[in-house]
């Protein structure tokens, strides 16, 4: 039971602290859509969304009304295309044909937007799921509302990197192919290690294809609460400090458990997970570097970061984990540059650089996140930071992922601009000595010795 004191204090977090339901995202499986003709396939696709999702949008603001919730955005992911396009894809403009088939359907259902415009080739690529990702830059150039991930190793299966060296080259594409507007298709597009089957977050949601038919997942976020609780334990010791993020991630959870199941309710739709993600926003106080700095940190980036942030993140999960038995996505904390005004005014102050950048996301939640580089930086130095990144994951058994934003024709100094929950962010440096022999080597690197665990 949830008693009067409860009521008030969540009413606080909502009004003054920025607490919300990040995104309700409705998984659909199209699996039975396959079909070895394009046309076919799209005309199924988009009846299979239009009817699954057809009171996604309008559920959310229900519940937004009646509980006085916040619901930010609603959402969904779908089986991933390289797999569904398979048997009809002769070509990358039969995918492209797919991606305009799945933003139309996203449109008409009113959802913000839809992921899993995806390949999976952590091992290896299918002919197909080639012709997805050449693909990719066209597709996220002429549609709104879709996000694409491709997966591009894991610990057990290691990294494939002649995906990893065909990404660098297919993220410069499409930064070029959207550079009108501060080349805002990269910002749609992630690669991962270790990527989860059940991230209600995009850019990276895609259904598993051993996922239910359709499913509920919510992702919550409040860094904002988190802030404001530890304004209250200033100079205590770690001890209490974890505590007090441990306890308040617990309420944080709740609150994302109660809008699942009554989402699933409403739907008719089985609930999957809660992914308790703390997600920044460009908004003044929903900021982890925020938090961060109130631990006793001058500025994120200086030494003692990344031990705050692995106490944060930490204790995130195991509040989270005594709030749902079904806790899952990425569950613990964002650190994307753009999305988040304290980081933006840590690399703006000299104190945060990407290097630094990588060193958290050996302990962050995803990985290199909404940062914009140079517009001219080289596609194999891109692979080369995808590289890194995947091996951060793939040792440490974790998911990682890598969002960049090459803004062509802007430099180090200047400033990209994307809008609305993706903010703006400065453009970093990156290192101008090549990795491109390494790159273009080829072939796999091998799992670690952990993975062969049978």
């Amino acid at each position: 039971m949830i008693n009067l004191s409860e009521v008030i204090e969540t009413n606080a977090m909502i009004e003054k602290e920025n607490l919300d339901v990040r995104t309700i995202t409705l998984g659909i499986s199209l699996l039975d859509c396959i079909s070895d003709d394009v046309e076919t396939l799209c005309g199924r696709i988009y009846s299979k969304i239009a009817k699954t999702a057809e009171n996604l949008v309008r559920t959310g603001e229900e519940i937004e009304r009646e509980y006085a919730i916040p619901v930010v955005n609603k959402r969904i992911s779908v089986t991933p295309i390289g797999i569904v396009g398979a048997a009809a894809c002769r070509t990358p403009d039969d995918f492209v044909r797919i991606a305009k088939a799945l933003d139309r359907a996203a449109s008409d259902v009113g959802v913000n937007f839809l992921g899993g415009y995806s390949a999976l080739c952590a091992k290896g690529m299918t002919e197909a799921e080639r012709m997805l990702i050449s693909s990719i830059p066209e597709a996220l150039s002429v549609t709104e509302r879709i996000c694409s991930s491709v997966a591009l190793g894991s610990t057990r299966t290691g990294i494939n990197m002649d995906a990893v060296a065909l990404m660098g080259k297919i993220i410069r594409e499409t930064a070029e192919r959207t550079a009108d507007r501060d080349s805002i298709g990269c910002a749609k597009l992630v690669v991962f290690c270790n990527a989860p089957d059940d991230n209600p977050f995009m850019a990276g949601a895609f259904h598993g294809v051993t996922e239910a038919d359709a499913v509920i997942n919510v992702g919550v976020s409040g860094p904002g609460v988190i802030k404001h609780a530890l304004e209250g334990v200033r100079g205590k010791d770690f001890e209490i400090l974890s505590e007090t993020v441990k306890r308040t991630a617990f309420k944080i959870t709740r609150l994302g458990q109660l809008v699942a199941k009554e989402a699933s309710k409403r739907l008719g739709i089985p609930f999957g997970i809660v992914d308790l993600s703390l997600a920044p926003t460009p908004a003044v106080g929903d900021s982890i570097s925020d938090i961060l700095e109130l631990m006793g940190l001058e500025r994120t980036g200086a030494p003692g970061t990344t031990a705050a942030l692995a106490l944060l993140n930490d204790q995130v999960k195991k509040g989270g984990l005594m709030a749902s038995s079904y806790v899952g996505g990425l569950s613990g904390s964002f650190i994307p540059v753009s999305e988040d005004q304290g980081m933006i005014n840590a690399v703006n102050a000299g104190a945060l650089s990407i290097e630094k950048l990588e060193a958290m996301t050996c302990i962050c939640s995803v990985g290199l996140d909404m940062i914009a580089i140079p517009g001219d930086t080289e596609a194999s130095t891109i692979s080369g930071i995808i590289a890194d990144e995947m091996a951060i994951g793939m040792i440490n058994q974790k998911t990682t992922a890598v969002r960049l934003i090459p803004v062509i024709g802007k430099g180090v100094g200047e400033s990209a601009t994307f809008g609305g929950l993706l903010g703006y962010a400065p453009i970093m440096k990156v290192s101008k000595f090549s990795c491109r022999d390494f790159i273009g080597r080829g072939g796999r690197i091998p799992a670690p010795v952990h993975s062969f665990k049978n």
